[in-house]
């Protein structure tokens, strides 16, 4: 048998960087996920990790990793542990003999903590790996958590912490009990991946609904998920959401690199300078952010309800985004994504840190596919990439493939 793990990306809908300073921030779920696969090792006494998308290949003989790290066989995968810092350069010691690619070199912390999370739960039994994902890298869409989450489910599933129903077929939604095993083997990946984590992005991408609508979204597939794929953020404590709301958002990659510490720092500064101004800047994101949470959690019983939810949803999102070039957070790319979206009358805040990364685009239910073409020709003509996404993407699942 081999296993399949999905799992989403997310966005920030409101109230990025004033959470730093208190507010309230609100994030969800999209419809692209990364997907791993973990299979035996085809007699090989290696384990393999393939990285599809990067043409990113590597293999460590499982002797070599015991003999490196020789305390991971005696593990438990439903007891999620830290990785120590020792362990962490012992790891990456390994990952560095693999010579990655300095255009690639970014990776190298994800691959340690591939090794990490599969010799906590697999001990030292060769097998290979594959990830795909539909997410771009490094743009703030919650990359790095999505693989964690996928890889965390695919190993807990070839263990017997998670559902094992290998006659079923399609994807299988764990239990409650399974996704907390999950989303905390997962944090412990985003750890080693950025050094610390606020927890948003692994929860955001492990924990789902399973209330289903039909989309009348005039170029959404037939059946969408409207979830509870929704995260309430505040000084530290995250409340999961259940929206009845079904947005299509377009998502713009700026292809812009950005350094988050240093924005991060940037708010913080300009805060200093200027804190009762900025005192009432965060006050102001902190309604915005409460007010999206309550749009998206009340019901919507016709198409005149939809429509009036997502008319208050562009005031917001535009409200947002202001707020956030007040804190000095924007980018010449994403200012000619807001100017190109303006013109056809729809509202696009950035997501995420800023200073480059994606920016969000509400798709209005009755807003025609014309309309969106249009769109989306002008912003790739100016050298950015488009994704349509739903927002409230399923959660976690696994499935479970037979070998030949």
């Amino acid at each position: 048998m081999e296993v399949t793990a999905k799992a989403p990306g997310k966005v920030i809908l409101a109230g990025e960087h004033a959470v730093v300073h208190g507010s309230t921030a609100v994030a969800a779920s999209i419809d692209l996920y990364t997907y791993v696969t973990i299979s035996d090792s085809d007699g090989n006494d290696e384990l393999k990790l393939h990285l599809k998308d990067m043409g990113l290949e590597f293999s460590w003989p499982v002797g070599k990793i015991r003999e490196a790290l020789p305390g991971m066989g005696d593990c438990d995968p439903s007891l999620p542990k830290p990785c120590s810092a020792e362990t962490i350069t012992l790891f990456a010691a390994l990952v560095e003999e693999e010579n990655i690619p300095e255009a690639k070199i970014t990776i190298a912390a994800g691959v340690s903590a591939f090794l990490w999370l599969y010799t906590s739960t697999q001990g030292y039994k060769p097998a290979k790996a594959v990830v795909t994902s539909e997410l771009p890298l490094g743009s703030g869409l919650g990359s790095s958590a999505a693989f964690c989450v996928s890889l965390s489910a695919a190993l807990l599933a070839l263990s017997n912490s998670v559902n094992q129903d290998f006659g079923h077929q399609g994807w299988l939604t764990l239990k409650e009990n399974e996704l907390e095993i999950v989303n905390k083997w997962a944090l412990e990946g985003e750890k080693i991946i950025h050094g610390k984590s606020s927890g948003i992005d692994n929860t955001v991408s492990t924990y789902v609904n399973l209330m289903q609508k039909t989309s009348e979204f005039g170029y959404a597939s037939d059946q969408v998920s409207v979830t509870g794929n929704m995260i309430k953020f505040r000084s530290g404590e995250l409340t999961c959401l259940e929206s009845n709301v079904s947005l299509k958002m377009l998502i713009t990659n700026t292809k812009v690199g950005r350094n988050t510490k240093a924005l991060v720092a940037g708010v913080s500064e300009r805060k200093d300078r200027h804190p009762i101004a900025m005192s009432a800047v965060f006050k102001a994101v902190d309604s915005i952010s409460n007010e999206v949470a309550s749009i998206m959690q009340s019901p919507a019983h016709d198409d005149i309800a939809i429509t009036e939810k997502e008319d208050k949803l562009e005031e917001l999102i535009e409200m947002n985004q202001g707020l956030l070039q007040c804190m000095g957070v924007s980018h010449a790319s994403i200012e000619t994504i807001l100017r190109t979206t303006f013109k056809y009358k729809l509202a696009s805040k950035l997501t995420g840190a800023g200073g480059g990364g994606c920016v969000l685009t509400l798709l209005p239910t009755l807003l025609s596919r014309t309309i969106v073409d249009k769109v989306i020709t002008e912003l790739e003509s100016s050298g950015f990439q488009c994704f349509i996404a739903g927002i409230g993407g399923k959660g976690v699942q696994i499935c479970f493939n037979p070998t030949s």
